[in-house]
């Protein structure tokens, strides 16, 4: 082989690696401002050309979903931004689609549950093994454990009760539970985060789950007093799952722990591996740290 054939086909490897993952946001149906956070997650995961974002709108609330069947295939990632949650959004995606995404994970695609997402589909029973933690829309101890964080571990709780709730919007403090997986290695073990929605007693199969980064869901809060999940991972067959409860809105978007979480978490899940680099501007215990978007 010549010289410069040797570095023609060394600089298209290069190139090939260097090349964004394609990654596909599914929106249309959300309890939440769909049409305001999709474009906010489509530029926070192609920041720094990470990957390249598309996005499938499901037909509006109320129509049929005949004929939502989205073409997995291209995509390393999907991003779900969706819900179905209460009378006005009810409805399940078509045999076909439910089939064609749990085939996507299994066979190693990545997922990013974002926040309001996991209030979906309470009654398909794999796609809440794919997500693990669920809440609302019914759900309940039949649906599986609380998961929370006790004496230094995770607990498995089947005590009676909801799936779902949270308090007012406020700051809170998160805490890194497991330093060592990629998606959190080198982050400060607590953080403080911008205004959102804690989300407690979620439940559901927790098959496969672990669990990242907790908050205290203080009573004064109208929360359970508990160390409640806020960022974990599945896996399901071949395939990676991080989900994330945060980001109730634009606003709470703007926290740096949650856009690099996001980001880190959108990496593993499609490859595996995180290359990112904490950046200088991540907040810290005391300080909450804040970007604006486009």
């Amino acid at each position: 082989m010549s010289r410069t054939l040797v570095l023609f086909t060394l600089l298209a490897a290069a190139t090939a690696a260097a090349a964004p993952k394609k990654a596909l946001i599914i929106d249309g149906r959300n309890n939440h401002d769909w049409k305001a956070t999709t474009p906010v997650l489509k530029q926070i995961l192609e920041q720094d050309g990470l990957f390249q974002v598309d996005v499938e709108t499901a037909p509006p609330d109320n129509a049929s979903l005949a004929s939502f069947k989205p073409d997995f295939a291209p995509y390393a990632l999907v991003v779900l931004n969706y819900n179905d949650f209460g009378p006005k959004n009810a409805g399940d995606w078509p045999e076909a689609t439910q089939q064609a995404f749990l085939d996507f994970v299994r066979k190693g695609g990545g997922v990013v549950s974002y926040h309001a997402a996991d209030n979906a589909f309470p009654k398909w029973a794999e796609f809440n093994k794919v997500i693990g933690l669920g809440g609302w829309s019914g759900r309940d101890e039949k649906d599986g454990p609380y998961i929370r964080w006790k004496d230094g571990k995770v607990v498995r709780d089947m005590s009676p009760g909801r799936g779902g709730s949270h308090g007012p919007r406020h700051s809170f403090l998160i805490e890194i539970r497991e330093p060592n997986h990629p998606i959190t290695k080198g982050l400060p073990l607590k953080f403080m985060h911008h205004v959102d929605e804690l989300y407690d007693r979620l439940r559901g199969p927790a098959e496969n789950l672990e669990l990242l980064a907790t908050a205290f869901s203080a009573p004064e809060q109208k929360g359970t007093g508990e160390h409640e999940p806020m960022l974990f991972t599945i896996r399901y067959g071949k395939g990676r799952v991080f989900h994330t409860t945060l980001g109730h809105d634009v606003e709470a978007m703007r926290c740096v722990g949650f856009i690099v979480t996001l980001q880190r978490g959108a990496e593993w899940a499609a490859t595996g591996k995180v290359k990112q680099k904490v950046p200088a501007d991540f907040p810290t215990a005391e300080k909450i740290s804040l970007r604006d978007f486009k």
